[in-house]
């Protein structure tokens, strides 16, 4: 979809299918849900999350959307058109590359945040870890996205956004944004693993949420509905004994995980 992160796309999903044939076959399989999918299509992998649809309501506990001419509607239209001026601007170019979450720099910030190398080779308890949380996202989002079938800001308008139009935008629903959920969750669960980087750890998962924002490719509200859905899902997952193993497995793990640093 953005054809300068085409490269980086490839290489992590291969990536990917190497960590993926070390780990052990799982049944099931998440709801497609197009707008997380890498540049280079779906991240392959056997895995499946934690949870299913059943475990949280996400359509029940968010309730609708914003209407388009309510107040709440009426600022949420007046900030996608005030963000239409980033365009070319640095921020916009964060946007576009946190709109591949896994490839692009979403992945990298917090990696940058923790001080400590994430990845595949480097951390392949946590990289699963939040993997299957990613896969929880589709599960609990897809179905609120679904119910409420709310256009994303674009439709029907011609201002630009940071990524390439494509049909898809047209039937995948705004509301929950799904990166956000995917960011928000994220950020929790790595600032318990590494609480004295909290700050920043959270910062980068509200990011990559202020993103879909500034790309023009979500609502305010969208993000803010995608951050309490992923807060209700990270309560939720620390109810699961899979998702307890796999925690402390990945917070030993990362004690250990090289030291990185990054650029300012």
């Amino acid at each position: 979809m953005i054809q300068g992160l085409r490269p980086l796309a490839v290489a992590a999903a291969t990536l990917s299918l190497a960590a993926c044939a070390m780990l052990p076959q799982l049944s099931g399989k998440a709801p497609e849900d197009v707008s997380l999918s890498s540049a280079a299509g779906p991240i392959p992998t056997k895995l499946t999350g934690y949870l299913t649809t059943g475990d949280l309501d996400g359509a029940a506990l968010l309730g609708p959307p914003p209407a388009d001419g309510s107040l709440r509607g009426q600022a949420d239209r007046a900030q996608y058109n005030e963000t239409r001026s980033m365009a070319g601007s640095a921020r916009w170019t964060q946007a576009i590359q946190d709109n591949d979450i896994w490839a692009g720099g979403a992945l990298r910030s917090y990696a940058c945040a923790a001080g400590k190398a994430i990845g595949p080779q480097p951390t392949p308890a946590l990289y699963r870890l939040l993997h299957r949380v990613e896969l929880d996202v589709r599960t609990i989002g897809k179905p609120a996205k679904d119910h409420y079938g709310r256009l994303r800001p674009m439709i029907g308008d011609s201002q630009q956004i940071c990524v390439p139009r494509e049909d898809w935008m047209k039937t995948n629903a705004s509301y929950p944004s799904g990166h956000a959920m995917v960011g928000w969750s994220w950020g929790l669960i790595l600032a318990e693993l590494e609480p004295a980087k909290a700050d920043g750890l959270m910062a980068a998962g509200k990011a990559v949420g202020d993103s879909r924002v500034i790309c023009g490719v979500h609502f305010q509200s969208d993000i803010e509905a995608g951050r309490t859905l992923a807060s209700a899902m990270v309560a939720r997952l620390h109810g699961d004994p899979a998702f307890q193993r796999d925690l402390a497995a990945a917070r030993k793990e990362l004690a250990r995980a090289p030291a990185m640093s990054c650029r300012a």
